[in-house]
This record gives C-alpha cells, structure tokens and sequence, in this order.
C-alpha cells in the first residue's frame, strides 16, 4: 500500500506549481524567523549525507526560496539581458554599455515595474579577469541622471550621478570581491561588488519627446572599459568562458530551485550564507551537493514545493505591507541598499526584488506604491473610474522631478493603451490642466476621460491596477517624505470617481 505522501505527491507538484505565483497578495507578514533561524532548529547536519527528513526538506526549501529570490530573479533577467541572444530582450554582451534612445513600453517584460520616464542605458559587468572603469560627462545640472550599480545578491554598492557625485565629468572604478589594488591615479571613486557579475543601470531624465537627441548627447558620453586599457598597460589573461545555464523570467515559477543551483554558481560564500546555503546542499542544490536536486524522490520534491509556496506567501505578505500606510500609498517599506542596509535580513530582500527588482535607495529616489483606494478596496478599473488630486503647493517635494506609473495589477508590468501613455510626471506639467484652486487632478481610467480632459489622463488596464509613484532625489527639508515613511508630506489617496 502506498504511503499518502506517495499517494499524494503527485497532485502536490502539480498542484503548487499552478499556485505558485509571483504578484503581490494583501496580507501581512514579518521575517522569516523559524526557516532562518541556525541549523540546529532545522536538525540539518550539513557534513552528513543522509537525506533530510521531509519537515527538515520543507524548512529548508522555504529558507532557500526567500534567500535565492532575488538571486534568481538576478539570474534570469541576466540571460536575457547579455547572455541569450535570441531571448527578444537582449540588450549587449558583457561589460559593453547599451544606451537605448527611448523609454520603457508595455513590451518589456523582463523587469518588473520599470520606470519609463528614464530612457536607460545597461551594462553588465564581468569582474573576474580585471576591474572596470566606468566613466561619465559632464550633464546640465537641470538634467537628472544616476549610474546605479547592483551586484548579483541585488545589493546596491554605489552611485554615480547628479545627487551621489555632481554634474562633472569623471572615471569611477567597479571592482570584483576579491580585487586588493591600489587605487589607480585619476580615479575619483572604487566601489566593490560582493559577486564577479552584476548590473549597471544609467537613468537619464527626458523632459519630452523632444528632448531625446539631448539624451542620447549625454548617453554617448557614458564609457565603460578595462582598468589594463584605461592604463594602457596590457590585458591580464581572459576569464573562463561559462556556459550558463539558460533562465528567462517568465520560467522562475516552474524552475526555480534549478535556476537558484545555477546562480549559486556566482555568488561567493560569505559568513552571512554559509548557513542557508549548506542546507540547500543536502537537498541537492547550489556548491557542494553530493547528488542533483532532480534526483529528490517524489515525496521530497513535493515537500520542496510546499516550502516553495510557504516562503512565496511570506514574500507576499511583507510586500503588501512592508510599508508605512498613508492614505492608501504604501510608503517607505521597500527600497533598495548596500548589504549594510539589509542586515542579514533575506525576507525584506526578497520582498524589495519582488515589488521591483533594482530599486534605488531611498536617498536617490522613493516609491510610494498601491493597489487601493483610499478607502482600502482593491483599485478596479476594469469597473471603476478614479482620480488623484494634489492639493495646490503640494505636489510631490523632489530635487530633480516625480512621476506616477500605471502597471497591470497582476503581472506589474506596463499596460498597452491607445496613447502609448504609462505614466505622468512633472515634465508634463505645462501641458496639463489645473483646477480653479489650483490643485492638479489625474485621471485614473481604461478609457479616455474625454478631449477637455485628455491631458491629465492615466490610462488603466481592464483589470485590477498597480500604481508607483517616483521621486526622483527627494527634499530633505520638509515638506518632505524622508525619512521613509515618517515624512512630513504624504502622497494623495486615489478616489473612486463614480
């Protein structure tokens, strides 16, 4: 007679992998505590190779989950970034910048809740062989740019730009984790990475359409090579060509634990996840396995998807309510930081890559963010017409500029609409309509509010709705919504208009 986890094995592999999902839901949640906990919670001897009990495969398939999420989400738009060619979001190879002349549209869908109102430039950077100079022109001052520098454990590990070094040229150095140099003359900065591969993310403010051949003048200024070229000295040997193991985005649900082994592969060992990463090994994934996770029995693997969904549902929840409540906004919970910043904490790291992987941190840009009225019911505008009102004198308190992005409620992806519109923001201003008293009113709908009003129309998906607004460098002096989620300004709640 069969045991009932063989019995029902089956029907949970199959059954959590439809469940699984990767949108936000509404409920509240705290860091993990019994899944991050020591070994001993667990009862993992790391050095045996005996096979985990299935609560003990459970445990530490939750714990793996809510650590390698951002590694995985990493991974996969890496892939279709600079390694798969034929991915159709292919940018360019290694350590070669792509400046893009334009700005996000409701056909990228490698990266969740991209801004649009930033034409991008990207670089990926391959450390292992040398450094590299990143170098920079000089931009306007009344042009906001930034140079955002993020590693593969989804750390933010520096800056350059408008608010973090000025308006002047300048060669900055990025350099692997187990570079020692000297800091070479004529670099006015070295910032260092915890992995060999990371991403370079250049934002550069576009006032209108316009603009865009001033954009492009700045992106062609931005340089990025070798330290051997930038010294004129020769190249070191080049590093080991690696066959990755292919990921898209779109195939984390049904694949995570295989992508996580990959990506384990180029994140180095530290004394923060030796703990979590040697359970992971006796279940088959990541350096140091002694078999294959595809070698799990059944009853394993269908342990392995229970303590999937469980460490999905508690990314969910800190997501939904990582922030401070104000009018509707979820304010301050999520933002992006060096590891410092984290401190250890996995779950809000987690959270912070699912609500919008690459996030700035709060002092370059902050992230009010919704998917309620102010009165709490979900944002359906698939039924519901809403509007968004600032006050006179209260638009949002920035140093560069604000915008508010219109995403799809279930996927957080940019939405097609009949005037190629996804957000509204303070370039826009002249063309927009005020009230009598001065305030400015947004209109939040799938369909146009009419000609008299077109101007200050957001359009929406048939559907449920995600909103974020963006403040691009935020006042310090009140009004203003530092420190997160304690500020002296909050963002006006969104109305139901009918």
């Amino acid at each position: 007679m069969k045991t009932t986890h063989q019995r029902y094995a089956p029907c949970l592999i199959a059954g959590f992998i439809t469940m699984l999902s990767l949108t936000a839901c509404d409920q509240k949640g705290d860091p993990i505590t019994e899944a991050a906990s020591a070994d001993q919670q667990a009862g993992i001897d790391a050095s045996s190779n005996a096979m985990p009990s299935f609560g003990e495969t459970k445990a530490i398939a939750e714990e793996g989950f809510i650590y390698g999420l951002p590694l995985v989400m990493n991974y996969a738009v890496m892939n279709e970034f600079c390694v798969d060619k034929e991915s159709g979001q292919y940018k360019a190879p290694f350590n070669q910048i792509l400046n893009e002349a334009r700005v996000f549209t409701y056909k990228d869908t490698a990266v969740v809740t991209a801004n649009s109102d930033t034409p991008y430039s990207s670089l990926w950077l391959d450390l292992r062989a040398e450094p590299m100079v990143i170098s920079v022109p000089a931009v306007e001052k009344e042009r906001y740019y930034s140079v955002q520098l993020v590693d593969g454990n989804t750390f933010v590990y520096g800056y350059i730009g408008t608010r973090a070094t000025g308006v002047e040229p300048g060669d900055y150095l990025a350099v692997g984790p187990d570079w020692n140099g000297e800091t070479p003359a004529g670099i006015k900065k070295v910032f260092r990475s915890s992995t060999p591969f990371g991403l370079t993310i250049f934002r550069t403010q576009l006032f209108s359409p316009d603009d865009m051949p001033n954009v492009v003048k700045v992106q062609s200024g931005y340089k990025a090579q070798p330290l051997s070229a930038f010294l004129g000295q020769p190249a070191p040997p080049a590093a080991a060509k690696i066959d990755f193991v292919p990921a898209t985005t779109k195939g984390i649900k049904d694949n995570f634990y295989e992508y996580l082994d990959a990506a384990l592969q180029f994140v180095p060992e530290t004394p923060e996840n030796k703990s979590v990463r040697a359970k992971l090994a006796t279940i088959g994934i990541g350096p140091g396995k002694t078999f294959d996770f595809k070698d799990l029995s059944l009853e394993h693997k269908a342990e392995v998807l229970l303590g999937m969904k469980a460490g999905s549902d508690k990314v969910d929840a800190f997501v939904a309510s990582g922030g401070k409540d104000q009018n509707g906004w979820q304010v301050g919970g999520l933002a992006g930081g060096d590891e410092a910043f984290f401190g250890g904490n996995t779950l809000k790291l987690a959270a912070t890559a699912k609500a919008g992987i690459y996030a700035n941190v709060p002092a370059e840009a902050m992230y009010p963010a919704t998917r309620k009225d102010i009165h709490g019911d979900a944002i359906e505008t698939s039924k519901h017409n809403y509007t968004l009102t600032f006050p006179a004198g209260q638009l949002p308190p920035v140093n560069s500029f604000w915008s508010v992005t219109m995403y799809d409620g279930k996927s957080q992806l940019l939405i097609q609409n009949p005037i190629d519109r996804y957000l509204i923001n303070a370039p826009m201003l002249p063309d927009m309509k005020k009230n009598a008293d001065g305030s400015l009113t947004l209109y939040i709908q799938k369909d146009s509010p009419g000609a008299e009003k077109e101007s200050n129309w957001l359009p929406a998906p048939n559907g449920t709705a995600y909103l974020v607004m963006r403040l691009y460098w935020p006042e310090t002096k009140a009004p203003s919504i530092l420190p997160p989620g304690e500020g002296t300004w909050s963002p006006p709640g969104i109305v139901k208009a009918n």
